[in-house]
């Protein structure tokens, strides 16, 4: 009878375990992929800021939170107008389930800064 029990529940309980660490991946994932778009925003949205320094500054910061242990494929891209500055960075996060690769997105805006009288 206990034989049965663990084959039956302990495949239930390796499944609930898989998904909460793929959930905390995820999540940590998808923090990182944010920051590194705001930290990217605020370079490129700086008095003399251009596009490139907000996709080096993205790109840096993802560097340094672990590169490829945290985001794969990392894709950055930034643009910038007479008032706003956006960086987008998106990236596939680790996976525990074979075959399947889940991608993050994460965009962020800040005011371009400039002199007013």
């Amino acid at each position: 009878m206990v034989t049965v029990q663990l084959v039956v529940l302990m495949p239930a309980l390796f499944a609930l375990m898989f998904a909460g660490v793929q959930a905390a991946m995820f999540y940590h994932g998808r923090t990182v992929a944010i920051a590194a778009a705001q930290e990217g925003a605020r370079a490129a949205a700086a008095q003399t800021g251009t596009i490139g320094a907000g996709d080096a500054a993205a790109t840096a910061f993802v560097a340094a939170a672990g590169g490829e242990g945290v985001l794969r494929s990392v894709s950055v891209s930034s643009s910038r107008t007479a008032t706003t500055a956006t960086t987008v960075v998106t990236g596939s996060i680790l996976s525990v389930i074979p075959g399947w690769t889940p991608t993050v997105t994460q965009r962020a805006s800040a005011p371009v800064e400039r002199l007013t009288r």
